[in-house]
């Protein structure tokens, strides 16, 4: 939890704890909370329409964690509960990449959040399932899972992806298993972007790597594979 969090959530407490609070700095507390949520609700939908079910789970436990909060000033703890019912139906959807099921479960959520501001006399809040993503800056795809199956279709033919054990090449011998070149001193995140942006037809006097013709953002899935490959040597 961040800082800026725990210092929220020590003022909230301290102010529902004392009987002689300050109106105005709840109702700040509050629609700094509700901002969020809101932007995160948009989020979690995005994520889990894109199947990036990692992501989802990330943004479903950033709603839990404010929500908790947001429970200590509410009028009527209930309406929290309720929408913490619908949250673990998002869970159990996300958990098991049931794209039906979180659609159903997402617009549950929604609608209880909009029962909740009707009931605390907010009935002109009203929200909807988004239409425009919240953050134009990012990739609500799963970038990582795109590039291991980029590389299964396109590179698997002749190099190992994963496992060599399990995973044999067509060809014999091997081009190089990705494990490998991505332990090599000279491989970076740049220099694989350059060399899948060239033509590549020749890597020496014995060896051709036809070019697959990658598109900016296949290519940029495939390094951001490779990068957690290496991420998961390096441990």
């Amino acid at each position: 939890m961040s800082l800026r969090r725990l210092m929220l959530v020590a003022i909230l407490v301290s102010l529902s704890a004392s009987s002689v609070g300050a109106p105005a700095d709840v109702s700040a507390a509050m629609s700094e909370l509700m901002t969020r949520l809101q932007l995160q609700h948009a989020k979690l939908w995005f994520a889990g329409k894109l199947s990036n079910w990692s992501l989802a789970t990330y943004e479903l436990r950033q709603i839990e964690t404010n929500l908790e909060t947001a429970s200590r000033v509410l009028p009527d703890p209930s309406r929290a509960n309720r929408a913490k019912e619908q949250l673990q139906a998002v869970g159990q959807a996300l958990q098991s990449k049931d794209a039906a099921a979180f659609a159903k479960s997402y617009a549950d959520l929604t609608n209880e959040c909009n029962g909740c501001h009707r009931s605390t006399g907010y009935a002109w809040i009203a929200i909807q399932i988004p239409v425009t993503s919240p953050a134009p800056n990012q990739l609500f795809a799963d970038q990582v899972a795109e590039g291991r199956a980029l590389v299964r279709s396109t590179c698997g033919m002749c190099h190992v992806v994963a496992d060599a054990a399990k995973e044999p090449s067509t060809f014999r011998p091997p081009a190089p298993a990705f494990a490998e070149i991505v332990s090599r001193p000279s491989y970076s995140a740049d220099g694989l972007r350059l060399f899948l942006t060239s033509s590549h037809r020749r890597l020496g006097p014995d060896h051709a790597m036809p070019n697959p013709r990658l598109s900016e953002y296949q290519i940029e899935a495939i390094v951001a594979y490779l990068e957690t490959l290496r991420a998961d040597s390096s441990r």
